[in-house]
């Protein structure tokens, strides 16, 4: 049984994951970064050690995915927005001296793009992107059921390669971002800047949005259709690079896809034409909340698995 490690902005989530994929135990605790990088070791070893009672198995390897830069080979967090003070940190070596198994990391996104092809709506296509909108918009290819890297084994950022030069400022630095167009947090952005103040509401967030969208309202609408461009522009310039078998969508924006994928779908249309883009399938991920735990522990699996 594989011990897993899911390690964002907002909460940890650890569970116990078996060789099908399926999770037998998981326990979530805030991430509450101010505590530190060792005092986040503590609970994470604490929760894999309750997972393991919980189900009762014993742990045989940590397959671990965690936000923003990471080194995969070293095993250590690199600069990290989300997890200020961590730089440096090392799960694997943290963890697997823990409970003296082996134990390997990846980039979240990449963890989820494993889970989702060899478990989820990416099984048996042979080259895969897959993509999760939410707070922040992060990006897996996966090739031949391999994560593929770029110099140095990094994981390519696509959620910030650029649509508008002209565009908003992202955290990382640069103007105009996909992620900073078409995350979550973009919608809410442009109501605020542009919808009435009788529009405006202190509890106003991407999911509010949907909702109202799917009632009908004027404002919601609009951030809806802005959203869904933004995202189908990011998408075909995807078919444009790589063109893949498929391209599986997850995320907390994604919860509402309903909305969005048909105007996804006539932009690609519409600046993909060069490539055989209706031979790119567009699937949402399947496996739902868990999926990176699910991705956490076959990250595991890729490294060590026979």
């Amino acid at each position: 049984m594989i011990g897993a490690v899911d390690i964002g902005g907002t909460k940890i989530a650890v569970g116990i994951v078996d060789e099908n994929g399926r999770v037998l135990a998981k326990v979530e605790c805030p991430t509450d970064v101010p505590r530190g990088f060792p005092d986040a070791m503590r609970r994470v070893s604490e929760m894999l050690a309750r997972s393991a009672d919980q189900s009762g198995t014993k742990i045989g390897g940590i397959g671990i995915g965690c936000t923003g830069p990471v080194d995969p080979v070293a095993g250590s967090l690199g600069n990290v927005n989300l997890l200020p003070g961590w730089e440096g940190g090392n799960p694997v070596e943290k963890l697997s001296a823990e409970f003296g198994v082996s134990a390997a990391m990846e980039n979240d996104a990449d963890a989820a793009g494993l889970g989702e092809a060899v478990w989820g709506a990416g099984k048996g296509k042979a080259r895969l992107v897959y993509v999760t909108i939410s707070t922040g918009i992060g990006a897996s290819v996966i090739l031949e059921g391999k994560v593929y890297r770029g110099a140095g084994e990094c994981h390519p950022e696509i959620g910030h390669h650029i649509i508008e030069p002209s565009g908003p400022r992202c955290s990382c630095g640069a103007r105009g971002c996909w992620e900073s167009l078409a995350n979550g947090p973009a919608m809410v952005e442009w109501i605020r800047a542009n919808a009435p103040a009788s529009y405006q509401s202190p509890d106003l967030s991407a999911k509010l949005i949907c909702a109202r969208a799917q009632e009908g309202e004027d404002w919601a609408r609009r951030a809806v259709e802005r959203e869904a461009y933004y995202l189908g522009l990011g998408l075909a310039n995807i078919v444009s690079v790589f063109t893949p078998d498929a391209m599986v969508l997850g995320g907390g924006v994604m919860k509402s896809a309903d909305l969005f994928l048909d105007r996804i779908h006539q932009v690609i249309r519409e600046n993909c034409r060069l490539v055989p883009f209706e031979r790119v399938e567009i699937a949402l991920a399947s496996l739902g909340p868990d999926v990176g735990l699910i991705g956490a522990a076959q990250v595991w699996w890729q490294h060590f698995g026979a």
